[in-house]
């Protein structure tokens, strides 16, 4: 056929061999990756860097890291097909050198750095005591099925969190809209000017209560600032890691979750009374002073009590209590909420900067992995490959940012 442009005869000799880095693109992020690693020391993170004395000599761990964050960076994690993709993809040869290791080296680099029986369906008369044999077997199972499962209960309650996973012993139930799922909890601080992963960790905590002075600090010390802003959801609020994250020089911004009983019942809420610190009493909706008359512990914090006796005698008091009298508690270090609540009164904007910086990376990364998301087991494996994903979003993003070229100039300077 004529008029279409036709492709090379792929029998036709070379006196001069073509070199694969003709193949290469000079802005292709595969550049990035070889300079990244080749610049990186791998002799303090943990990897093997001096061969056997005997036996086949092992692949470089700079070799594996290579295909790994290709892989990762171009949505190919399974170990077997980064194996076929090193057999054919010319960028994967320039990359590695022409090495093609097999899915199992490659799975076991990741993994320690970081059957029914059908039987036949046709009806036969079974014999009285042949019955009486299955029901006996059937009994038998029974009971070692109960003994399996009181052994699984005493390891269960044994745990500090009274749960057991079968199928990954780190994994544990996670807090999740509508039904629950048992995996992981994902934490990542996002710089709000160019959506760069600046701090992640994963863990097994079932919910976000006690992540958030962990993963400030972890940002303020990657960024080496010392004072850092941070915006998280309703999710991360609890009053201990506001008062950390204060001590700590981080400015927060959160909403503040409504729980309280009273405000469900149609009764007024907590935000109705108004404390006075100059003289450390409570106003109350109907104008009287609530004060302090005790101090008790609750969860290891001081709380301070606060009320009047003249609910009795208040016109409004139905709307307000259904006891004998209104009680406020103040923590002892209830300015810290205060301000946080102030300070995120006047930026009605901050939980739409917070949308838009930390759900990008979060839903890159989760279109990467695809439905499965993580393919290993045990808490310290995920993490390692998370570690992955995040150096693959982050180099991407900084190719996307600076340009391949300029990037490998900064790499190299």
């Amino acid at each position: 056929m004529s008029g279409f442009i036709k492709g090379e005869d792929r029998f036709q000799a070379t006196l001069f061999p073509e070199r694969l880095d003709d193949y290469v693109a000079e802005d292709s992020s595969v550049r990035v990756i070889d300079v990244f690693l080749d610049d990186l020391d791998l002799s303090g993170l943990g990897f093997k860097t001096v061969p056997n004395d005997t036996g086949r000599p092992a692949y470089h761990p700079s070799t594996m890291l290579k295909l790994f964050v290709y892989g990762y960076l171009n949505r190919v994690q399974s170990s077997r097909r980064l194996e076929c993709e090193a057999q054919r993809n010319i960028e994967l040869m320039w990359l590695t050198g022409r090495l093609a290791p097999d899915f199992k080296t490659i799975a076991d680099f990741r993994k320690d750095n970081g059957i029914a029986s059908g039987s036949g369906c046709q009806y036969r008369s079974v014999p009285a005591e042949d019955k009486t044999r299955r029901l006996e077997d059937k009994i038998a199972a029974m009971r070692r099925e109960m003994a399996r499962l009181k052994k699984l209960e005493a390891r269960m309650l044994s745990a500090p969190d009274k749960q057991v996973s079968l199928t990954d012993p780190d994994a544990r139930s996670m807090k999740t809209r509508g039904t629950g799922i048992v995996g992981y909890n994902v934490q990542t601080a996002v710089d709000t000017q160019h959506h760069m992963i600046v701090a992640h960790e994963v863990t097994n905590q079932g919910s976000d209560r006690r992540q958030l002075a962990n993963m400030a600090k972890q940002a303020k010390t990657a960024l080496t600032v010392d004072e850092l802003t941070v915006v998280a959801d309703r999710g991360y609020y609890r009053s201990e890691e506001l008062r950390d994250c204060e001590e700590a020089n981080i400015t927060t911004y959160l909403p503040k979750p409504q729980t309280s009983g009273n405000q469900a019942k149609g009764q007024f809420g907590r935000d109705a009374f108004h404390y006075i610190a100059a003289d450390d009493e409570y106003e109350c909706p109907a104008g009287q002073r609530l004060v302090r008359h005790t101090t008790t512990q609750d969860k290891g914090r001081n709380l301070h009590l606060y009320w009047t006796y003249k609910c009795r005698y208040c016109d409004i008091k139905a709307q307000c209590t259904s006891g004998v009298h209104r009680k406020m508690s103040r923590w002892e270090h209830e300015a810290v909420l205060e301000k946080a609540q102030a300070r995120l009164d006047r930026s009605p904007d901050a939980m739409r900067i917070r949308r838009a910086t930390v759900e990008h990376p979060f839903g890159t990364l989760k279109a990467w992995m695809g439905s499965t998301h993580f393919l290993t087991k045990t808490l310290d494996r995920v993490s390692t490959e998370m570690s992955l994903h995040v150096l693959a979003y982050n180099m991407k993003r900084m190719m996307k940012i600076m340009g391949t070229k300029p990037l490998i100039e900064a790499i190299g300077a």
